[in-house]
């Protein structure tokens, strides 16, 4: 029966890896004219770009992220309790609609520079529709990955050697820097390398503000130039890249080993008063109100004033069909983890272990790159099957796959896979192996052990991993603009086909609701990560 479940685990795996067979074959394919006039016109700049991208990301959000959880993790200031959970927030943001929200505050004739110009300074802010501001806005929607694996680094192991570096006569600048920083590089560079996968992976923010990424080129390619062969070549030098940060991330989660002889507490906050004190609330407070409160208040503002047009049925239409969409994923993508992290407790044989593994690479894969990858299949086999049924039916079906709904329900579950293993993995891991064996004894299958027995008792992580991919599925870009069907319209592509307009009034509705709906999953975060050090 074990040997049942690793089948179907490594048969899932096989299927959800099919984009990514799909777009590493492209290494192996011919170049064409395209592809040459790419490497001769572009492909430097997207090179360039990403990479500069992802860097300032890195940088920003590793200095953000940081700063706030040892300033959060060891002192005591006015607003702090408040302020640990808070700066988890700006994560529940999409990219995309904090880049319309400060495109709009910042552009030339928007309200701070002539409200400038108007107080007499004739000057010019620097252009926010560029590398640096697409860098800029990530990196404070970012930052929070850092923020979390480093603030749980710095309130356990970290936290105990720094309060001996203390005792030993230590002073607080050079304890952190000599024994708390090292000690946390590990969590660091994992929540950085987080941060520059999402940076890869991002298509709204770069595309709004003309900057030339990968991601922006496989959409050109595909679509302008209408060249799938160059698009998927693309897309395999982007997956490059997105491995790379994988194998990086992989690397510092091994070296995140605890010492069993230092006593895993959290340092004793120092008490700061006065000045001080404030200069730690308001430099914790501005990484929340620049990436979440200023969109917020700016949203509500514009959805209060103006607001979609289609407000009533038509937006009602949208939501459904995010909402549709987006349960359907969820539920799936949940099902297939549970599968396959049963198999993996079940079975620890190499290819089980492999499977598992293979399956849950999409989260760091961009979603564009999939959605490439996932077209090209569906396309020959459409193709195929409009041959057959036409040779022997004299049927003319047209796409039965190709612009579905259950293709764009596939590159979610693919995509967000991930999100809901981790969630019923750690559930899994919870629930002692005595538990499995007593079911056995007692003549219950695996089946069965799982759905009466295991289920039952990790109700909370699998509600948790519906919960997370449903909102990240919502916000999802890049996938649904290539994917979805003729005139399906989602709350993601309706705030993205508005803004493109310069209608930021109109999508501050849509672009409202999906930053309300992502605070869930954030606050979840947040709550966790106090329950587990006490903030």
């Amino acid at each position: 029966m074990n040997r049942l479940w690793s089948v179907v685990a490594c048969s899932l795996a096989a299927l959800v890896a099919v984009p990514l067979i799909v777009v590493l074959s492209a290494f192996a394919a011919p170049a064409g004219d395209t592809w040459a006039h790419l490497k001769q016109t572009v492909l430097a700049d997207y090179v360039i770009n990403t990479l500069l991208l992802v860097l300032a990301v890195g940088a920003l959000a590793a200095l953000l992220g940081v700063a706030t959880a040892w300033t959060v993790a060891s002192r005591d200031f006015p607003g702090r309790r408040l302020l640990s959970w808070a700066l988890v927030l700006p994560l529940a943001a999409p990219g995309y609609v904090t880049a319309y929200v400060y495109t709009d505050l910042l552009e030339f004739a928007g309200p701070l520079q002539t409200a400038l110009r108007d107080a007499g300074w004739h000057g010019a802010l620097p252009p926010i529709r560029s590398l640096g501001g697409a860098a800029l806005v990530l990196g404070l929607v970012l930052y929070p990955y850092v923020y979390l694996l480093a603030r749980r680094a710095f309130a356990t192991q970290a936290g105990s050697l720094f309060e001996a570096a203390r005792a030993l006569g230590a002073g607080p600048t050079r304890a952190f820097t000599t024994i708390a920083l090292p000690a946390a590089r590990p969590a660091i560079v994992g929540g950085v390398a987080l941060a520059m996968m999402e940076a890869v992976a991002d298509y709204g923010v770069v595309e709004y503000f003309g900057v030339a990424t990968f991601t922006t080129g496989i959409f050109r390619t595909w679509f302008a130039l209408g060249d799938r062969a160059a698009a998927l070549q693309l897309a395999a030098w982007l997956f490059t890249l997105a491995a790379a940060l994988i194998l990086m991330e992989r690397a510092a989660r091994r070296g995140r080993v605890g010492n069993p002889i230092a006593h895993s507490a959290a340092a004793n906050p120092i008490a700061l008063t006065g000045w001080r004190g404030w200069l730690a609330a308001i430099g914790c407070a501005l990484p929340v109100l620049l990436g979440f409160v200023v969109p917020l208040v700016t949203l509500a503002r514009y959805a209060i004033l103006v607001g979609d047009p289609l407000w009533g049925r038509g937006f009602a239409d949208f939501a459904g069909a995010s909402a549709g969409v987006a349960g359907a994923s969820a539920l799936l993508a949940t099902l297939v983890a549970l599968t396959l992290a049963y198999a993996e407790r079940l079975s620890r044989r190499p290819a089980t272990m492999l499977a598992v593994r293979t399956a849950t690479l999409g989260y760091a894969l961009p979603g564009a790159m999939l959605a490439v990858g996932l077209l090209v299949p569906l396309t020959a086999i459409d193709k195929s099957l409009a041959r057959f049924l036409n040779a022997r039916f004299d049927l003319d079906v047209g796409l039965l796959l190709t612009g579905t709904v259950a293709a764009l329900v596939f590159a979610y579950v693919a995509r967000f896979l991930t999100v809901a293993y981790n969630a019923c993995h750690s559930g899994l891991e919870k629930i002692h192996l005595r538990l499995d064996d007593a079911a056995r004894s007692l003549g219950a299958s695996p089946g069965r052990a799982l759905r009466e027995v295991h289920v039952p008792l990790m109700r909370g992580a699998v509600a948790s991993g519906i919960l997370l991919v449903f909102i990240d599925v919502m916000k999802e870009l890049p996938a649904t603009l290539i994917l979805r069907p003729f005139n399906f319209e989602t709350l993601a592509t309706r705030t993205y086909r508005l803004a493109a307009d310069e209608r930021l009034a109109e999508a501050s509705t849509a672009a409202l609701t999906l930053l309300l709906l992502g605070v869930v999953p954030a606050i979840l975060l947040a709550a966790a990560n106090a329950r587990r050090h006490g903030g």
